[in-house]
């Protein structure tokens, strides 16, 4: 087990470095930093100045390195449009970010296992086929248009939930289901996959055999090893629903981070954009090797190919 998390580990750490590589990257390479941050009627004597302030004028792999080193002990600097601590930014941003994200991937996994057991119970069924119907339709709809959709109807028409904020645990409802949906269908798919994998093994068939009740085979034999694969995509999913939590968030005016990702972005706000992109890595890749770790306890075959 130690052998196995030591490799998942070190393919983490250069995960995150190259990550975090392509981000800084990709923000020097989009333009003149110094001419962004000083603005559009700054002087070539202004530019020069803010170069030389945050350091552009040095190259690049010491910046790269001065600005990793500081985000490994949490300094991000300070933001250029809020004129404070990126770091006191996003701390103050993360737990809604957190909330929506954790919300959306219990409310996902209450409906989409449970779908999934019973599509996999009643093959080729309706219930199988309204499964398989609501899978396809949330693969193919856009998070943003099914957001809009929840607004109109459930905001506006029936005036039931608020359209924006995040005064209340009623303004994380429409939120959340718009998040969810994109995530029930992969996770109702390999359910349903895992479960027919499952009753076709001999041991389900011993236990059918012997007498046991439909539900005790169904839940306690067959879900107890299908859902191993379901708990490794769910901590990836739970990372997706971090980092595409930008769009909804923006939507529906909620302050965290992906809203404050969208206005740095439209701000030039670098700092706060690096730090983002950062945290929102780490988040995912610590996820993933969250749940490689659950399939490997739960499954001891992965350790020993692994």
């Amino acid at each position: 087990m130690l052998n196995f998390l030591l490799q998942r580990l070190s393919v983490a750490v250069a995960v995150l470095f190259t990550v975090a590589l392509i981000a800084f990257s990709l923000l020097h390479l989009s333009g003149d930093l110094a001419a962004a941050i000083a603005g559009p009627e700054a002087t070539v004597e202004t530019i020069e100045h803010v170069r030389h302030q945050y350091g552009l004028d040095r190259p690049m792999p010491t910046q790269f390195f001065q600005w990793l080193g500081s985000a490994v002990r949490l300094d991000f600097g300070r933001s250029f449009y809020f004129e404070s601590s990126v770091r006191e930014l996003v701390w103050q941003r993360m737990p809604i970010t957190l909330i929506l994200g954790v919300v959306s991937l219990l409310l996902a996994l209450i409906v989409a296992i449970p779908l999934g057991v019973l599509a996999a119970v009643f093959r080729d069924g309706v219930i199988d086929r309204f499964s398989m119907f609501i899978s396809v339709i949330g693969q193919a709809m856009p998070n943003f248009w099914f957001a809009l959709v929840l607004i109109l109807v459930f905001a506006v028409e029936l005036k039931w939930l608020p359209v924006a904020g995040n005064a209340s645990w009623k303004n994380f409802v429409l939120p959340s289901i718009a998040l969810s949906y994109h995530a029930m269908p992969a996770l109702m798919r390999l359910t349903r996959s895992g479960m027919l994998d499952v009753f076709s093994a001999d041991y389900i068939r011993t236990a059918r055999a012997k007498g046991l009740p439909g539900f005790t085979v169904v839940v306690k034999h067959a879900l107890r090893n299908a859902i191993i694969p379901v708990v490794a995509l769910a901590a990836v999913e739970l990372g997706f629903m971090l980092g595409g939590s930008i769009v909804i968030e923006a939507i529906f005016s909620l302050q965290g981070l992906g809203q404050l990702a969208w206005d740095s972005i439209a701000r030039n706000d670098f700092p706060v954009v690096q730090a983002i992109v950062l945290i929102i890595a780490v988040f995912y890749i610590a996820l993933s090797l969250l749940g490689d770790a659950l399939s490997a306890l739960l499954d001891p075959r992965l350790r020993k190919n692994g």
